[in-house]
């Protein structure tokens, strides 16, 4: 097992894409560690590991944003939140995090959403006398919202392997992603005090009013979600096909949205699901191959050993996830960690749906943290920015992410209030 752990490192140093160093670490570890008899089986392990009617939202979800997106949501959001917060010091920043927060409930993916925000705020900042690594540091960080507020990517994709709620998660997820947005328009305050940040013109109450009623249909999608979920009306799964029909019917409100465009739509989601869907095929194998090995129980065994008290094995296992989400993927950590720690959660007592949330923002927190997080990559790519310059000046959204984060740990009724209070 030693060997196989040695290539997969050596396969992600040479950037080989993740779904390929799972599938290829285990099948080395197979083949030529006497194992044969896995072999036949392997290909039942890759279709036992997407056989999930709940891992049906994801290409929803995926397919309501593509349509959200080309229907113009994206530019009328923004000129919405302008409207109503652009006018305070550094309110183009504030516009920033506000807009992200409202995609976020549409795209539910960190990496998209900072590909997508550093095209349309990162100029735009710049162009109001922004410095540009603090443009794109503050449209990076804001991003982290996409995997917390729900519809979330990672959070179904916890609850399926956790076989959780993906309803409850998305509750769940509610007062850690609101908290992070005020941790984040905080920060931005005390940066524009300090920092003299710029001031936009203040809109009339009239300019205010149109801006809300042209984007009140695109408000109706994450709207209709949650009500749906908290209502008992449809199931997530049920509330992506939902979703997807309202941004059909938003497009054509919007008259942005054009019957060109659906081919393209439909490559780009297929594109998407099909990346998603390998990396959760070949997690699978390369779990089943851990849990063959008994990692999990050794695991289970040591930590018991270090600590019984559930704060300080949250710390742990806080401190080991940031350090994982800076070399790997949120999904495929997500995929083989949880199966990993799940056995070890009765043992201190810890809610499987406190621990999904804690898991899933320490995760996306990893795509942000230098030296070699995606999403600083993507940012710095996109966004113009000089990889160093962007690394530093991201470091101050990262203390507050981490902040949030160990509050949220702490404290876990501000991630099951509003689940206990929905289901009682």
């Amino acid at each position: 097992m030693l060997i196989a752990l040695l290539i997969f490192i050596l396969l992600l140093l040479l950037k080989v894409p993740i779904a390929f160093v799972l599938g290829i670490t285990s099948i080395i570890y197979i083949v030529f560690f006497g194992n044969i008899g896995l072999l036949a089986t392997a290909p039942q392990r890759l279709y036992s590991g997407i056989e999930s009617y709940g891992l049906l939202a994801i290409p929803l979800f995926m397919l309501a944003g593509e349509l959200m997106n080309s229907g113009g949501i994206t530019r009328r959001l923004i000129t919405f939140s302008k409207a109503v917060i652009g006018h305070y010091r550094g309110g183009l920043a504030y516009v920033n995090v506000v807009a992200n927060m409202f995609l976020a409930s549409i795209i539910g993916s960190a990496t998209a959403q900072i590909a997508m925000m550093s095209r349309v705020m990162v100029p735009s900042m710049e162009k109001e006398g922004y410095d540009r690594a603090f443009s794109a540091s503050t449209t990076a960080s804001a991003a982290l919202l996409g995997p917390i507020i729900p519809p979330s990517m990672l959070f179904i994709i916890y609850s399926v392997t956790a076989s959780q709620s993906i309803g409850t998660m998305f509750l769940a997820g509610i007062i850690p992603g609101v908290l992070l947005m005020l941790g984040f328009v905080g920060l931005i305050a005390f940066i524009g005090y300090k920092q003299n940040l710029p001031v936009s013109k203040k809109e009339s109450f009239k300019n205010v009013m149109i801006s809300f009623f042209q984007v009140l249909p695109a408000l109706l999608v994450p709207a209709i979600i949650i009500i749906g979920i908290l209502g008992g009306i449809f199931t997530p799964t049920e509330s992506a096909a939902i979703a997807c029909f309202i941004a059909l019917v938003v497009g054509a409100i919007y008259r942005e949205l054009k019957f060109k465009d659906i081919p393209n739509i439909l490559v780009n989601t297929t594109l998407s699901t099909a990346t998603v869907t390998l990396l959760i095929a070949m997690a699978n194998l390369f779990g089943w191959v851990l849990t063959f090995e008994q990692i999990p129980q050794a695991l289970a065994q040591w930590m018991t050993s270090l600590t019984e008290s559930p704060i300080i094995f949250l710390l742990l296992i806080t401190i080991f996830l940031l350090i994982v989400g800076t070399v790997m993927d949120g999904i495929a950590a997500l995929i083989i960690l949880v199966p990993i720690f799940m056995p070890l959660l009765p043992l201190y007592g810890i809610d499987p749906i406190h621990f999904g949330v804690i898991i899933c923002i320490n995760l996306t927190i990893g795509l942000l943290t230098p030296p070699v997080g995606a999403g600083l990559f993507i940012a710095s790519s996109i966004g113009d920015v000089k990889f160093e310059k962007l690394s530093k000046a991201i470091l101050p959204f990262l203390v507050v992410s981490i902040i949030v984060l160990l509050l949220l740990t702490f404290i876990p009724d501000l991630v099951l209030w509003i689940p206990s209070l929905v289901n009682g």
